[in-house]
């Protein structure tokens, strides 16, 4: 279980210099509040309480502090009308809660000092907290940044999602294999949130549409479904950086409308008796249950609906509630609909709107468009999501009718402004006829929303060139580019406070308020007595990653080489599998050339694959047999050593990130949206070594090409290779090292048990290398070996170190959320101090 202390999660937080020692005052009613708590909200006295005990006792008494704040941001919401923001999210990863509220509000110091007055160790309660399972990677995390910086910068805001009983999975290594087991976050409770048991909307499914008509001779339709679920809010409040703004995160929960049946429990069939029940919790059970059966289909495209309609229910209920007109809904609020999950927004809200509140369908749409906008965060057409027409039709048959009704208003209008070119009209076509009918929901969002965004300038031109091409062509202004950010609070102020107070100290304290402040540290670069210190905090940042290392994968690393990371969800795009061939080239050339200065390197992976993902499986399989074989080997002399992390998450990544030396980011260029990984690597004073993908164009053009190693095809060059066909058997006789590397792993070098495991995989590289491994293992390799350059020359690597922290600044998701606020949402701060 998650609630057990582990103390080798993170590096301790050190306490506090003399300097900032914290008032006294505050410090004396925060141990009242805690005793208060823990008496009378955990029931427990001094001598009885448990350390999970005090652990909720401090909980409870941040909670307090912010809800304070949390009641007054409301109210001035409704006092001076902002325009609210609604941000639609399958995933928030927000991890751990308790350290980001205490700095958000300025009491960690306070809060260490009063639980060390009542012989707590505060350091080990905040590890009690299990990290919220409410997301996969990337996509979550930034909804979660995003939220953190709305309620920084003070907009109105409500992120929706999902309270997922189990989230996406637990992951556990068995003999190299991942082994997925349900996440129990929730099984001693949530103390931070707020359950709302009277903010409950029924959500439908199935059942039919009656058409109704009325005197005047127009027609009302009438969804009839078949079956309801409720959805039940709870509350969780967001803090933003020094507790001035407070927003609110509302997630959904399913509950059958009936707890059960009682005929048939009165029958004997007690188990048939609660089928409803458990068919309609279903909904909010785990993230991203597998689409492999049409019943796993179903099951996503139900929790999409559940949590769109229930959340623009809840937010026409708040606008009617303070403007009594929904015409004006476009003025007063945005709908920021993150990636297609929530797409059938735009069907939903017009169904509501119509149906529901009596608008006319001309007016309604406009009202839609008005409202909606969209963010694209992938080019891949698998994550362009699809429903099969014939699933959509049974499942929520109105908001089919108005699909097929946007669909044929949208294409008479191409056609009228003529366009009549048959391949464009089925490009742009909301139904795709090509491969079995189907609802291309990508094309929906656009469709209905008056902008659409990608997440980095090179994503948004490939937005426009390829995936949206023929609807940049009729809508050339929608289209628009905001790069992600990350939140600098979490991402250094907290996960690295010995860095954090480093910096303030040469640069000042503006860098708390104004991340474009870190450029002050650029000359400390070449001077020696702050070169040293910031060599010396990274180098207790891996000592601590070390003693995690050790007591998770049992293999002992040492903290002097070089930490060489690569930490994301496993994709082959991502090519995780370049860096191991890289791996065991390296192995291969340090047992062959012994007597060369070569470069100590621990190459650390951690990531989750899907779990229907059997590729990528095969690959987090092919890492841990390739680490077993090296580890094991006494002729690399401790050279190179590789370990495989279980169970990525916030907290392991806030340990992993600040003790990086080398941060891999080698995606196939023109598929990674953005990456922001790389940005909260770079910030902490890692190199980058990837290709000119995502935002690592932008990564290089703030930090410099000389702070950075980039290697591999470019975007354009990609789809030259592919044109030209993508079998690499030219390309593996060129390369010795990689023929090498391949015959080494397709004959069952590192798969001794069962030699065959990976003939496979290496027939797809050798084949069909649709993600351009071997096309690119030359210039990646060699681009290694001037990374072990730069190692050696210890000025010339801290340099690059510290410029890179020093450049990130314009990374702040706080930059990223005041561009959509002014360039999207035409939303104003209620706190324009």
């Amino acid at each position: 279980m998650n609630n057990i202390s582990d103390p080798t999660m993170t590096p301790p937080m050190p306490a506090p210099s003399p300097e900032r020692m914290p008032d006294a005052a505050v410090v004396s009613n925060l141990r009242d509040a805690i005793l208060r708590r823990l008496t009378y909200s955990v029931g427990k006295n001094k001598g009885s309480a448990s350390e999970y005990d005090w652990y909720l006792a401090v909980v409870y008494a941040t909670r307090d502090r912010i809800v304070e704040q949390w009641m007054a941001s409301t109210n001035a919401a409704y006092v001076h009308g902002p325009k609210r923001v609604y941000y639609l999210s399958l995933e928030f990863l927000i991890g751990r809660l308790l350290r980001d509220a205490l700095n958000n509000l300025g009491l960690t110091e306070a809060m260490r000092a009063a639980t060390h007055s009542l012989g707590v160790d505060m350091d080990r309660l905040r590890l009690l907290e299990p990290d919220a399972a409410l997301g996969n990677g990337g996509l979550g995390r930034l909804a979660a940044c995003f939220m953190e910086s709305m309620a920084t910068l003070s907009i109105a805001a409500h992120g929706y999602g999902i309270r997922y009983d189990h989230g996406l999975f637990r992951q556990d290594l068995k003999d190299g294999w991942q082994q997925e087991y349900p996440e129990d976050w929730l099984a001693l409770g949530n103390p931070w949130e707020f359950k709302r048991p009277e903010v409950c909307y029924r959500i439908g499914f199935g059942g039919s549409v009656e058409a109704i008509s009325s005197p005047d001779g127009s027609t009302r339709y009438a969804w009839k479904p078949a079956e309801q679920v409720e959805a039940i809010a709870y509350d969780t409040p967001v803090v933003g950086w020094r507790g001035k703004h407070v927003n609110t995160l509302r997630l959904w929960s399913a509950r059958a409308c009936d707890p059960l049946s009682l005929e048939a429990f009165n029958a004997g069939d007690y188990v048939g008796a609660l089928a409803d029940k458990m068919r309609a919790e279903a909904i909010s059970k785990v993230l991203y249950p597998s689409d492999e059966t049409p019943a796993g289909q179903e099951l996503r495209l139900r929790q999409e609906y559940f949590f769109a309609s229930a959340s623009l229910q809840d937010a026409l209920r708040r606008h009617l509630k303070q403007y009594q007109d929904l015409r004006t809904l476009p003025e007063h609020v945005a709908i920021q609909l993150n990636d297609t999950h929530p797409a059938i927004s735009v069907a939903e809200l017009m169904r509501l709107l119509v149906d529901t509140h009596g608008i006319a369908w001309e007016e309604a749409w406009k009202i839609t468009q008005g409202t909606i906008s969209y963010t694209n965060h992938t080019l891949l057409p698998e994550a362009l999501e699809s429903w099969p027409v014939p699933l959509l039709e049974r499942l929520l048959p109105r908001q089919m009718q108005i699909i097929y009704l946007i669909n044929a208003l949208h294409l008479a209008a191409v056609r009228k402004a003529g366009h009549t070119d048959s391949g464009m009209i089925s490009s742009i076509s909301i139904i795709d006829e090509h491969a079995g009918r189907r609802v291309r929901m990508g094309h929906l969002a656009f469709i209905g929303s008056h902008k659409v965004n990608g997440v980095s300038a090179l994503h948004s031109a490939l937005l426009k060139q390829t995936v949206f091409r023929d609807f940049n062509s009729l809508y050339p202004d929608r289209i628009v580019n905001k790069t992600n950010g990350i939140t600098f609070r979490r991402w250094l102020f907290e996960c690295n406070p010995a860095l954090t107070r480093l910096l303030a100290d040469v640069a000042g304290e503006a860098i708390y308020d104004d991340p474009m402040a870190l450029r002050n540290i650029e000359p400390y670069a070449e001077d020696p007595a702050f070169v040293a210190e910031f060599a010396s905090i990274k180098r207790q940042n891996k000592v601590a990653l070390a003693k995690i290392i050790l007591d998770r994968c049992h293999v002992k690393v040492d903290p002097d080489a070089l930490f060489d990371v690569q930490i994301k969800r496993v994709h082959e795009y991502k090519r995780q599998l370049l860096n191991i061939l890289e791996t065991v080239a390296l192995y291969d050339a340090i047992r062959a050339q012994p007597y060369l200065d070569w470069v100590p390197r621990v190459k650390i992976f951690a990531g989750k694959a899907a779990a229907s993902y059997h590729q990528a499986k095969l690959i987090i399989k092919l890492a841990n047999d390739v680490a077993n074989v090296i580890n094991a080997d006494p002729t690399v002399r401790g050279l190179l050593k590789v370990v495989y992390l279980p169970n990525y998450n916030v907290s392991l990544a806030e340990s992993i990130i600040p003790a990086c030396d080398l941060s891999e980011q080698i995606s196939t260029a023109g598929m990674e949206a953005s990456g922001t990984g790389n940005m909260k690597l770079a910030l902490n004073g890692a190199l980058t070594i990837g290709t000119l993908d995502g935002a690592n164009v932008e990564i290089k053009e703030q930090v410099g090409a000389e702070n950075i190693f980039i290697f591999g095809l470019t975007t354009a060059q990609v789809a030259q290779r592919r044109g030209q066909g993508i079998d690499m058997r030219e390309v593996i006789a060129q390369s010795s090292n990689l023929h090498e590397v391949l015959d080494a792993i397709g004959s069952g070098v590192f798969s001794p048990n069962d030699p065959h495991r990976y003939t496979d995989l290496v027939n797809i590289l050798t084949h069909h290398d649709h993600f351009l491994v071997c096309a690119d293992f030359d210039s990646y390799y060699a681009r290694q070996r001037d990374v072990d350059e730069k190692w050696l020359d210890r000025t010339s690597w801290w340099r690059s170190s510290i410029l890179n922290t020093a450049r990130m600044g314009w990374f702040s998701s706080d930059r990223t959320i005041s561009e959509y606020a002014s360039e999207i949402w035409e939303a104003e701060l209620l706190d324009k101090g």
